[in-house]
């Protein structure tokens, strides 16, 4: 850790220098005044464009620190991480990824607000933080389907934006898995499945 709040990862670093100069990678693991200020001005300046994030429109101060606080609480908690990406001291890029709270669900994570600032588009900084934390909207999904991920549902025109509506669209990414593992998927046996089902075999 350095003397910032944050975690430093070398090698990822020594890949992006390798392509952006200027640009260091960073992990935070507190809040600090610096990360609290650049993350608000990185929030405005993608929700003043209608970036889809989270937020109808630019959120306050208050609403940033809070959101922070939250993802760094969960970062303690060994529940998840935050990427960070800067230039020349000012917060270009970053998104975290979080741990499901259900205890079924707990090897399942979601990546979250991965943002880029509108003036540093176009650098393949949202390709570097998604790959680093391994993350709706059109620029969001072909990013994700170039790294691999597929789509698993889509709730159609479920997000309000003021008169429009937009699809709430869901994707996943298969990782490695032990080979002991006996994937049932949707199949009626075991654990809550009834004879119905499982006369049916669906």
């Amino acid at each position: 850790m350095d003397g910032e709040g944050y975690v430093e990862v070398r090698a990822v670093n020594d890949e992006i220098e390798a392509t952006h100069a200027g640009l260091d990678m960073k992990w935070p693991i507190q809040v600090t005044g610096t990360l609290a200020d650049q993350s608000y001005a990185l929030i405005q300046a993608v929700v003043g464009l209608r970036g889809a994030i989270g937020w109808l429109g630019p959120p306050s101060r208050v609403e940033t620190d809070e959101w922070l606080e939250g993802v760094i609480a969960t970062v303690a908690a060994g529940d998840g991480a935050m990427c960070t990406i800067w230039r020349d001291g000012i917060l270009v890029a970053m998104g975290s990824w979080r741990r499901d709270n259900a205890i079924y669900f707990r090897h399942l994570a979601e990546l979250i607000k991965i943002m880029v600032h509108p003036r540093a588009r176009g650098k393949q900084l949202g390709r570097i933080v998604t790959e680093a934390l391994r993350g709706n909207n059109h620029l969001a999904i072909e990013l994700y389907e170039e790294l691999g991920f597929r789509e698993w549902g889509r709730l159609p025109n479920v997000i309000e934006d003021g008169d429009e509506r937009f699809d709430d669209v869901r994707m996943f990414l298969k990782l490695n898995q032990p080979e002991n593992l006996i994937l049932r998927g949707s199949s009626g046996c075991g654990p809550g499945s009834s004879p119905s089902r499982r006369r049916s075999g669906s």
